[in-house]
């Protein structure tokens, strides 16, 4: 998954080749007789000579366009210069660089490219632009703090020659160059893989000064590799090619930082936070720890005695005026959604949305000033949406966050509803979905993205909290919903069958009770704490409340945990949760056709939902695999008794395999349906099939898996599920025929050669569990009933099928042959459900 916070970039390494080209007009002195010979004149390791300052007005001519602000800007024909409050110099500032237009088909405007806190300092008649180094924390009155200090030195990243100071002290500086050079991470050069940018055709563009920050707007144009649409999609054309031309607009942004920090408060792995860290210096303990402190929003009440008060300064977020008119009630109504756990933590009307104000309502907004923080949506063909944030390296503490919804969001919205909730919601029976249910579903997404920017991680685990038994009750639905975070990836409620007769408003994700109890966690306030550590006891007593309500619990992504997989709802029983879904989709399919296919219309619409289908079948097996040598685990902290993870149990984990050999193994016509496959090209649905059915059995015999299994036979004896028990089982689900006898039809005997490679391929390579030689086993014994049923079976081309078992589990098992060698990738349906980006499980 993208990463819903934007980490801070350092800047000294990466400022250093743009600045140095940028600077390269300035002369540098001889260097001193002994000195390296080798420093390239006007990099940012040369030194430059230190001019005199002019007056003032020699510099600041009557052409000056000024603008006053957190930096006084001064645009002199070509040239832009800062007038740097004396009061400025040496505070902290947070540098941000921002895409603000961007070439077609190349990502998005508002794309964050970089940020780093940094500062100007004042050293004779010379300005030193810094980066502010965090990394390291020590009290000030330890032994310790000045080494500490001097572990981290701040960086130097350029040098300004003081053109000028002001009546009052303050010195000008010349800075045009650096916006108009690429400056490391703050550059778009990664977007379209550029090779170079072009100085002739790039310029500084905007500036405006604002009371809190300034910004600069420039064009950037970068040479880039011409792309070519190929089979596998745009790929660089081969060498020799023209170059071609992106050209981008780039806002830097300079804000101030608090004055005065906010109390940071400390990191919980028991609660879902993003943070901030630091290495902490500055304790009694004999180890080095990192420090991480939450990222979250500075809140403080008007009335600090009110149980329940309005905050001193809302959380504002503004609709981006590109919202489609009709979506625009549904995006305040997903921002506004957080109120009811603000109320929890002790806040009345914490979260708002506004639309853009008029100049006369804010003569000084501006959507890409970093004061504000918008929903932005963007035209791209891109199906996602991310909402990341931009917090204090010293506190934590959140100050803006530009959340993204790509257009094309509707896309992936429409087919998560109909393949989820089609069957139970006659409004999803039809192409396109009314407006006021797109609506609800673009509310939903905005409210996950607004948790992210709030401050809150994924919660996976969420999914697996309820009793599956509740997930159809519309008494709980509609007090709990169906999952207990909105920050979980557990989509709508697929399990819900026609005969329920629930509610569709209950089928879609709300903020529910982990993310009210994560909320009052993080924000409410602590007013008998002065320190962090002096919150430490009464968070802890907070958390306390999840071993009593697990539906309160988090946790992150773990390996091994079946819990925490994605798209689920329901996965603490997968089988079941995945057996009620499969219903649904059964039913789903036999509606596509009249669904889709209209007068005058291509059959895309019933090929996209008809892979829909497949897509979230896929989805629910997944959560079934999981099982298989998988754990339930509770993270707990200090003195909470009990084991952090309890395995699967035996009879789950068989019932499990035995799922897959009924529902997967034995051919599923019902997604063969010729009323659909007949309007595709041919061989689509038996080409799924055969993917899906070797995408479970290599998840199945992984050596993730097999790992696990032998390691929970290590610790549980006979209480584990054996892989030898497993392989039987399979044996019996997928080579059913060869104890019945029956002929195997087409779709078997392709299930039946994928389980043989896939058998062969483990024999492969090293093992460091019972895996290969259990697998082995298997083979020698298949091969012995694959030989005798050859010289058996009644028709030529089932004995046919059988000798070609036998042959290639012979190979697999000589070693003189070198072993049978798969023939296709050893993937499984885990490895694809592994978090890229944020919201499609495609990316």
């Amino acid at each position: 998954m993208k990463s819903s916070h934007i980490r801070r970039l350092p800047l000294a390494a990466l400022l250093s080749l743009a600045l140095g080209a940028a600077f390269a007009q300035e002369t540098p002195p001889a260097p001193a007789e002994g000195a390296a010979s080798a420093a390239r004149p006007g990099g940012p390791g040369a030194a430059t000579p230190e001019i005199e300052p002019k007056a003032y007005d020699k510099v600041i001519t009557k052409d000056a366009k000024t603008q006053k602000g957190l930096v006084t800007v001064h645009q002199v024909k070509t040239k832009l210069y800062f007038e740097v409050p004396k009061a400025l110099l040496g505070k902290q500032l947070l540098m941000v660089a921002n895409a603000t237009s961007v070439p077609s088909d190349v990502d998005h405007v508002g794309k964050s490219l970089a940020q780093d806190v940094v500062r100007f300092s004042l050293r004779g008649n010379k300005v030193f632009f810094q980066q502010v180094d965090h990394s390291f924390a020590a009290d000030a009155g330890r032994p310790n703090a000045e080494a500490v200090k001097n572990s981290q030195r701040d960086a130097i990243l350029a040098s300004f020659n003081v053109e000028a100071f002001a009546a009052d002290g303050s010195p000008v500086i010349e800075v045009s160059r650096l916006f108009q050079s690429e400056v490391g991470e703050f550059s778009a050069r990664r977007m379209v893989k550029g090779t170079g940018l072009d100085a002739q055709r790039s310029y500084v563009d905007t500036t405006r000064a604002f009371p809190g920050s300034v910004r600069v707007d420039a064009v950037h144009t970068y040479s880039a590799p011409m792309m070519l649409n190929g089979p596998m999609g745009p790929a660089p054309a081969p060498a020799g090619w023209p170059a071609r031309s992106a050209t981008f607009g780039i806002s830097y942004n300079l804000v101030e930082l608090p004055a005065v920090a906010m109390m940071p408060r400390l990191m919980d792995d028991r609660v879902g936070y993003f943070y901030e860290s630091r290495t902490d210096y500055g304790h009694d303990r004999h180890t080095i720890e990192r420090e991480r402190m939450i990222t979250r929003w500075r809140l403080e009440k008007k009335d600090p005695n009110a149980a329940v008060s309005e905050p001193v300064k809302p959380i504002v977020w503004y609709i981006d005026k590109s919202t489609p008119t009709a979506l625009v009630p549904y995006v305040k109504k997903g921002i506004e959604a957080w109120n009811v756990a603000f109320e929890a933590a002790g806040f009345k009307n914490a979260v708002q949305a506004r639309p853009f104000p008029t100049k006369e309502q804010d003569p000084e907004f501006d959507p890409e000033d970093v004061r504000y923080s918008i929903i932005r949506w963007v035209p791209s063909q891109i199906p996602n949406a991310y909402g990341p944030h931009l917090s204090d390296p010293r506190s934590g503490e959140i100050l803006n966050a530009n959340i993204v919804m790509y257009h094309n969001i509707q896309k992936i919205l429409r087919d998560w509803y109909i393949t989820q909730a089609g069957p139970v919601d006659a409004r999803a029976q039809q192409l396109p979905l009314p407006d006021d249910l797109m609506g609800d579903l673009v509310a939903y997404v905005v409210t996950h993205e607004v948790g992210h920017s709030l401050g809150f991680q994924h919660n996976m685990k969420a999914s697996s909290q309820y009793p599956i038994e509740k997930l159809r009750d519309a008494k709980w639905l509609k007090e709990m919903g169906h999952v207990s975070s909105i920050m979980d990836y557990s989509r709508m409620n697929y399990l819900v069958q026609p005969e329920d007769k629930i509610d569709p408003a209950l089928l879609i994700p709300k903020v529910g009770p982990y993310d009210i109890f994560a909320t009052k966690w993080g924000y409410a306030p602590i007013p008998s704490a002065k320190t962090p550590q002096d919150e430490k006891l009464v968070l802890d007593s907070w958390a306390r409340e999840q071993d009593s309500k697990p539906w309160l619990r988090f946790q992150a992504p773990m390996n091994g945990d079946y819990g925490t997989v994605m798209e689920a709802v329901g996965d603490a029983d997968a089988v079941t949760a995945t057996t009620l879904g499969t219903k649904n989709l059964q039913r789903l399919v036999k509606m596509l056709p009249k669904m889709t296919l209209r007068a005058g219309e291509s059959n895309k619409d019933l090929a996209d939902l008809y892979k829909g289908v497949w897509g979230q079948w896929t989805k629910e097996l997944v959560h079934v695999a999981a099982l298989l040598g998988g754990y339930d685990f509770q993270t707990k902290a200090g003195s909470q008794p009990g084991a952090i993870g309890k395995p699967a149990a035996k009879a789950q984990q068989a019932r499990a395999v035995a799922f897959f050999n009924e529902q997967l193994f034995a051919t599923p016509n019902w997604i063969l349906d010729t009323a659909v496959t007949e309007r595709l090209a041919p061989g689509v649905g038996t080409g799924l099939l055969v993917t899906t059915q070797r995408g479970v059995l290599n998840t199945l015999l992984s050596s993730e898996i097999l790992g696990r299994m032998s390691g929970q036979e290590q610790l549980y004896g006979d209480k584990a599920y054996r892989i030898e028990q497993m392989l039987a089982d399979l044996r019996g689900g997928v080579l059913g025929e060869l104890k019945s006898g029956a002929a195997p039809t087409p779709a078997r005997r392709n299930l039946q050669r994928s389980y043989v490679d896939v058998l062969a391929g483990k024999v492969e390579g090293s093992s460091y569990d019972d895996g290969r030689a259990a697998v082995r086993a298997e083979l020698r014994l298949l091969g012995k009933q694959f030989a005798e049923r050859g010289r058996t079976a009644g028709d030529s081309t089932t004995r046919a099928h059988w000798t070609e078992l036998a042959e290639l589990t012979d190979k697999a098992l000589d070693p003189k042959a070198g072993g049978a060698k798969s023939t296709r990738p050893q993937m499984g349906l885990l490895d694809s459900e592994e978090e890229q980006a944020h919201w499609p499980a495609v990316r």
